[in-house]
């Protein structure tokens, strides 16, 4: 990349610009991105309307003249394209749901962890260079295949390519997409001291499906920061989905919460197959479904939640059911027999090898047959 990323920050703390450009000074010199800064709402338009080469929007909600939610009101008509990044607070549930109605791609929590900061910026920017692919593709879209080619592109965009940065656990995630592209996703994400991950998978494929695939993800880790029992983050986003829903779309879904100190996790599930654990001896059991429809089909429906305690050596592994339903040249279903026998009797050495061992047995057991679903798994283990 030759031209580094413009981002305009807009906050009315003055000690905020120093901090910015002292804690991003290797992305900076490295010509990643560069700042522009603003102190309010009013002003930040003021930039945006001269400088059209800004790409990403991060705001604080709070300020004199004109607040966050307002001008992410006002940037459509900006930039339609513009990417926003909003600083809330923990626990600030009716600013995040507005937010979220106005278009925010992501969010950070004060204070700001600009570990979590970067990566935050990086998923943005990269979602942003495939979205304005995608838009200079569009004019040539002649067949259906381009379609799912960009749909591919998007729904790869969002998915974290970093394992978070916690202690006393050991994440690890794919996605292979299919031909015929779905809305499978994955996300984690560190909540004070606990992580929060989610294995899902939108209903339909193509655009539309990686269109609804984001929105989920974004209600998601919206609700996960405003709310911590799993069953109410769940809660939250079906009411969320199923308020704007006119495509009908809905999205199967678990969410789990880790503690890695006590090793407690704790899981809800929206209409979507169930966990496996696997202990450090290599026993496997299914671990119990909880009662909850899938997401963005009815409101007000309650969900509920379940917890184990993980010891040390034990492995969780989340998948979607284009694990289950792989099929082979014969028609045969991988099913949940064989991916059982994955670690019937053999532990993972890790997170790593967990996710690449499903993989690899799936893609044995497929050989050359069409993969018509995608593929996701995410295991967490702990050391």
């Amino acid at each position: 990349m030759t031209d580094a990323y413009k981002i305009l920050v807009v906050d009315d703390e003055p000690d905020l610009e120093p901090l910015i450009l002292q804690r991003m000074r290797r992305q900076i010199r490295a010509k990643e991105y560069g700042f522009v800064f603003a102190r309010d709402g009013v002003e930040a338009l003021e930039k945006l309307n001269a400088d059209p080469t800004i790409d990403m929007v991060l705001s604080d909600i709070n300020m004199p003249k004109m607040d966050g939610l307002t001008l992410l009101q006002q940037l459509p008509g900006v930039d339609p394209n513009l990417r926003a990044v909003i600083v809330s607070a923990y626990g600030d549930m009716d600013n995040i749901r507005t937010a979220m109605n106005r278009g925010a791609f992501d969010f950070v929590t004060k204070p700001i962890d600009f570990d979590d900061l970067k990566i935050t910026i990086t998923r943005t920017l990269a979602h942003l260079a495939e979205w304005r692919e995608a838009l200079s593709s569009r004019d040539q879209l002649v067949a259906l295949q381009n379609e799912l080619s960009i749909a591919s592109q998007l729904q790869q965009s969002i998915l974290p390519s970093i394992p978070p940065v916690t202690h006393g656990c050991e994440v690890s995630a794919n996605m292979e997409p299919a031909r015929n592209v779905g809305g499978d996703f994955y996300d984690y994400f560190v909540l004070e001291n606990q992580l929060g991950f989610v294995v899902a998978d939108v209903s339909d494929k193509g655009i539309p499906a990686s269109m609804f695939m984001m929105s989920s993800r974004t209600a998601l880790k919206g609700a996960a920061i405003g709310v911590r029992e799993p069953e109410m983050v769940l809660y939250e986003v079906n009411k969320q989905l199923q308020q704007d829903n006119p495509t009908f779309m809905f999205v199967t879904a678990i969410y789990a919460l880790f503690n890695p100190d006590s090793g407690l996790l704790t899981y809800s599930i929206a209409g979507h197959d169930p966990p496996l654990l696997v202990s450090a001896s290599g026993q496997v059991t299914e671990l119990p479904l909880t009662k909850g429809i899938a997401l963005g089909i009815a409101p007000e429906v309650a969900y509920e939640q379940h917890s184990v305690t993980l010891e040390p050596g034990d492995t969780v592994v989340l998948f979607t059911d284009g694990v289950t339903e792989a099929m082979n040249a014969d028609n045969e279903l991988f099913g949940m027999d064989r991916l059982t026998a994955v670690f019937d009797g053999n532990p993972p050495s890790s997170a790593t090898a967990a996710s690449e061992a499903v993989f690899e047995c799936v893609r044995t057991f497929a050989g050359d047959a069409l993969q018509s679903d995608d593929i996701t798994c995410l295991t967490l283990r702990r050391p």
